[in-house]
């Protein structure tokens, strides 16, 4: 099968959807098929690239300006002059039988989706991120946007199937792009758990905390990029509550800083000494960073559980998180047992969990044990590999046996 991925977000950018979409393209070439990556230039990564059994062609491209809109994150767009044609023309050689494509508000997407319906191929569309926001303004933005820009364009380009990711995209996707249930998938991310397994803590506390200098406290990872919805402000809140009781606690923020209100808030609350910002790291390092920590914590905006929160757990490090424990359609968090759940906005109740997992060890590490197991019972990045690469398999097979509906 020729398989054709599609994604503005690629390595050596770091992210979730990069990542996910790496690590699908890596299995589908593993699996014997022919798979050709189109992305957009990031950097000083190469043009045109074959690595890992895959071709990665990335298309010059332009980063959306700094503003609250996209809050100061890096988007980056490939709709420049020519790239239509370079696009086609990379598919007409290519002569993909299904298409896998990543983000619906991306122009690759929807150019990509264009060339497949020209020539009645499949195409199967991920949803990583919900045009959504905690901001009043940019959330009415967001909305407009969708309804008079991307869903226009989804209903124009057909993907044969869309993934949701969690229940909260499932609703999502078929509400706002009126999508119907039979052509939405629920299927979950997953981890490569092969990263986190033979991790020697105790070695990698020392490695980590003479790296950011980080002393002999408890230490907290928050890891992902800090925007509106991941803003690391409720931590910092519960942080003078946190440090009364355990002083020489630090939280290690890891990936890039596109939000600045919890270093604002740090330095109001003076406790900007407990905070430090280590930037995007490369893939590598998190499995040893996460095993470093005494807990990992990000999601507090209840705007969903990310693979930051999956990697922590696989490593067996106790999360907290302010999510509902339904939101993933195929497996159930359970408070006190594989996470700490709290309510969104509850710092009080946030402070009181740090203190719990910083002073009962043993809650802390059964905690951790629990987390582990479940993500290896249910978000084993194979098995989550096999399942999308059944979807393409069937998208072909109905292709061959018809006309594309």
């Amino acid at each position: 099968m020729r398989i054709c991925v599609v994604n503005n977000f690629f390595p050596p950018r770091v992210g979730g959807s990069s990542y996910v979409a790496d690590t699908l393209a890596r299995h589908y070439a593993a699996a014997g098929h022919e798979v050709l990556v189109i992305t957009a230039s990031y950097q000083n990564a190469p043009r045109h690239e074959k690595r890992d059994g895959i071709e990665i062609v990335r298309l010059p491209s332009w980063t959306l300006p700094e503003s609250k809109i996209s809050f100061n994150f890096d988007i980056t767009f490939a709709l420049r002059w020519g790239n239509r044609k370079r696009v086609f023309r990379l598919l007409d050689d290519f002569r993909p039988d299904v298409i896998h494509q990543h983000g619906q508000f991306f122009d690759l997407t929807w150019q990509s989706g264009w060339w497949a319906r020209r020539h009645q191929v499949p195409t199967l569309l991920t949803y990583h991120t919900r045009l959504a926001s905690p901001m009043k303004l940019p959330n009415m933005i967001f909305r407009v946007l969708d309804a008079l820009v991307v869903w226009p364009i989804l209903r124009y380009i057909k993907p044969a199937r869309s993934i949701a990711i969690d229940t909260v995209f499932y609703d999502y996707i078929k509400d706002r792009y009126g999508i119907g249930p039979e052509k939405i998938v629920a299927l979950p991310v997953g981890v490569e758990l092969d990263r986190f397994e033979n991790l020697d803590r105790e070695i990698e506390q020392k490695k980590v905390r003479e790296r950011f200098d980080l002393g002999d406290g408890p230490l907290i990872v928050s890891l992902g990029h800090v925007i509106p919805m991941r803003d690391r402000v409720d931590l910092v809140r519960a942080l003078p509550a946190v440090l009364k009781h355990n002083p020489t606690t630090k939280v290690l923020v890891v990936g890039g800083v596109y939000y600045q209100e919890f270093l604002k808030l740090a330095r109001e609350l003076n406790v900007e000494h407990a905070v430090v910002c280590a930037g995007a790291l490369p893939k590598n390092d998190i499995p040893g960073i996460l095993s470093a920590s005494t807990m990992e914590i990000h999601d507090l905006k209840g705007f969903g559980i990310g693979i930051a929160s999956l990697e922590a757990m696989a490593a067996g490090r106790p999360t907290v998180m302010a999510e509902r424990p339904d939101y993933f359609p195929n497996a159930t968090l359970e408070n006190g047992k594989n996470s700490m759940l709290i309510k969104p906005g509850d710092t009080a109740a946030l402070a009181d969990s740090i203190n719990k997992l910083i002073e009962h060890e043993e809650l802390a590490d059964g905690i951790g044990e629990a987390g582990r197991e479940w993500v290896f019972a249910n978000f084993n990045m194979p098995d989550i590999c096999d399942k999308n690469l059944k979807i393409l398999d069937e998208l072909r097979r109905e292709r061959a046996a018809g006309p594309a509906r």
